[in-house]
């Protein structure tokens, strides 16, 4: 019993300061990107302050899923150090509480903290992401067309005699959608017949549809449309494999994402490396829960040492510089997405178990 009460003390310890810290980093991030997003907006005839906070609240959680595992490693290593300074951890040890006891509730904290960033904190980012971007593409619409401004995969498509090049500005709703739109209409020699610059285009079943359209062949532009077509073969699954940011997928969809592109051949590495990121997430705060110990175990026998809380913090940095190294190897191909995930987070896991029993158990 008295186990189970110290066990819940811990816990609700490691809780209350994850939930401050979070809080705290929220609206941090929030002032940050509030103000930079309106320092570069604010120009744009149809920007209002409403707007700019609105955009700003839809995208700071999926900043703080990048956080998340900085926010785990800060509580833990916060909640070791006050009851450090309160001499708890003291007073348990000398009680015949092991180690392993007290960084238990923890360790379950953090597993928790995972669970709910990836079920409940994903799914809201994925759509604030999207959301977010569909307002400032509304908002920069038509301010700029240059093929310059074109940060977006560029798309080839071949229908019977025809080849097309694809560019665009913005891409909305999952890559089924794209805002500003160049379509680049190639002869069999590869000189360019005809362009088509579109506010908006839409992928429907076996062609483009494409509105407030100007068409230009030569360089000199040949009429306005409010709606033109051009024709495709591309399907949904191979165009959001190829241009919708898997961040922008909720985690519930993704298993059905990539298994309707393997069905088409195609990879979907960066689909699968996002779902086994996220799949990897709740034990990657725990490896950060066990970084934290670390340094705290000692800390804790040798008496408050700020060079051992700065290195607690370069090992919880190098784990996450690691982690997307080998996130970006996964999107890539190079390295199985399944390994990529998980590889980082198995050794951080090992090191910081290894490190304890050292310490502990001799």
């Amino acid at each position: 019993m008295m186990g189970w009460t110290l066990g819940r003390y811990f816990f609700s310890r490691y809780a209350v300061i994850t939930m401050w810290f979070f809080l705290g980093i929220y609206a941090l991030v929030f002032l940050i990107d509030f103000t930079e997003f309106s320092s570069r907006v604010s120009g744009l005839p149809n920007f209002t302050f409403l707007t700019a906070l609105s955009v700003s609240a839809l995208r700071v959680p999926m900043i703080m899923m990048q956080t998340v595992p900085f926010v785990a490693l800060f509580a833990a290593m916060a909640t070791l150090i006050s009851l450090n300074r309160k001499y708890e951890l003291v007073i348990a040890r000398a009680a015949g509480i092991s180690a392993w006891q007290f960084l238990l509730p923890a360790c379950i904290g953090a597993l928790l903290f995972g669970v709910l960033t990836v079920g409940v904190l994903n799914p809201f980012a994925a759509y604030g992401l999207s959301r977010s971007e569909f307002i400032e593409t509304n908002l920069r619409s038509g301010a700029s067309n240059e093929v310059s401004a074109f940060a977006a995969p560029w798309i080839h498509q071949k229908t019977g005699d025809s080849d097309t090049i694809i560019g665009a500005r913005a891409i909305l709703n999952k890559g089924l959608e794209l805002s500003d739109a160049v379509f680049f209409e190639l002869d069999k020699n590869g000189e360019i017949i005809e362009r088509k610059d579109a506010q908006r285009a839409f992928l429907r079943d076996g062609y483009w549809e494409l509105q407030n359209v100007k068409r230009f062949r030569e360089g000199v532009r040949l009429e306005t449309l409010e709606t033109d077509r051009v024709p495709t073969n591309l399907k949904p699954e191979f165009v959001q494999e190829r241009l919708a940011r898997p961040e922008t997928i909720p985690f519930y969809e993704l298993p059905g994402k990539i298994k309707v592109a393997h069905s088409f051949g195609l990879s979907a590495n960066a689909f699968a490396m996002q779902f086994h990121s996220l799949m990897a997430m709740p034990l990657l705060l725990v490896a950060m829960t066990l970084i934290a110990a670390t340094v705290s175990m000692r800390f804790a026998r040798m008496g408050q040492s700020s060079t051992m809380i700065l290195g607690g913090v370069v090992a919880g940095f190098l784990l996450y510089v690691v982690s997307v190294l080998v996130k970006a190897f996964g999107n890539a191909g190079f390295v199985p997405p399944f390994v990529a995930a998980w590889l980082p987070v198995i050794v951080a896991m090992f090191f910081g178990v290894t490190f304890l029993l050292y310490r502990e158990d001799g």
